[in-house]
């Protein structure tokens, strides 16, 4: 048996996919799993320091680490309709010099607010799930949201001032590539890539087949507890993309890539 460490969120649409395959619900062969849960950002930086095996990361920090980590084709975040949104108490009141919160720099949401609009430049590096308060009790002026935020927004008197999605997929008519889940390139990781791909495939499909087996261990990570905002999350996120991405979600990953490198974000 080999034992491999796996590093994901603590979002719904990750616990969803990653469920089955983590407690013996489908057959993983020879390979054993060891989870590591962590907020968005503390993966992509984390992986930096090759810190997992395998690891679920934003595109805009795979497209840092094309060199040490190669993309899986099950298990990323793709579509349409699920971007990040940019909000605030007022969208009349929105500047560039607005000090607005983000998840992380590595965060495909920051990627798409610097190819939305380039002069924007006073950002504050905040976790996910304290942004919206702070935008709320005026500690910053605008946030970029992601996950649970876009579905509960409006309890905190905010308002939407852009979806990024929406805007992207006005750009190119694609769907929008949020994260995925890499392999690390050296041996022996590099070897069961095709087998990690067919073991998160069945994963994800047994996870849409059962949805109840999973509820318990997403509520045990989940930010939000109320079941419409977590039936909500995963059917934004988890989709057709998810089982694999197909050539056009390869696509529209080369594509965020191209521009991010052509307007030099990258």
């Amino acid at each position: 048996m080999t034992t491999l460490d796996i590093a994901f969120s603590t979002c719904p649409n990750d616990t969803f996919i990653f469920h089955a395959m983590l407690h013996g619900c489908i057959d993983t062969g020879n390979l054993v799993f060891t989870p590591h849960l962590h907020d968005v950002e503390e993966l992509n930086k984390k992986a930096f320091s090759q810190a997992f095996n395998i690891s679920k990361l934003s595109f805009y920090a795979y497209f840092r680490l094309r060199e040490t980590y190669e993309i899986l084709d099950s298990g990323s975040a793709l579509g349409y309709g699920c971007g990040p949104l940019l909000i605030g108490r007022s969208s009349e009141k929105f500047t560039p010099n607005a000090t607005i919160a983000i998840p992380g720099e590595y965060t495909t949401a920051y990627l798409l607010l610097q190819l939305w609009n380039p002069e924007i430049h006073n950002v504050k590096i905040t976790r996910f799930d304290n942004i919206l308060e702070g935008v709320q009790t005026g500690e910053y002026d605008a946030g970029l949201i992601i996950h649970e935020g876009r579905f509960i927004y409006p309890e905190y008197d905010c308002v939407k001032i852009v979806d990024l999605g929406q805007w992207w997929e006005n750009e190119t008519g694609m769907p929008i590539p949020l994260g995925c889940i890499a392999v690390r390139k050296d041996p022996p990781t590099i070897s069961f890539k095709d087998h990690l791909e067919s073991i998160l495939r069945d994963s994800v499909q047994y996870a849409f087949k059962h949805r109840g087996e999973s509820r318990d261990f997403i509520k045990s990570h989940a930010q939000e507890m109320d079941d419409h905002v977590i039936d909500g999350h995963i059917d934004l996120y988890v989709n057709d993309f998810t089982i694999s991405l197909g050539d056009r979600g390869r696509k529209a990953i080369q594509t965020l890539e191209e521009m991010a490198r052509w307007k030099k974000v990258l």
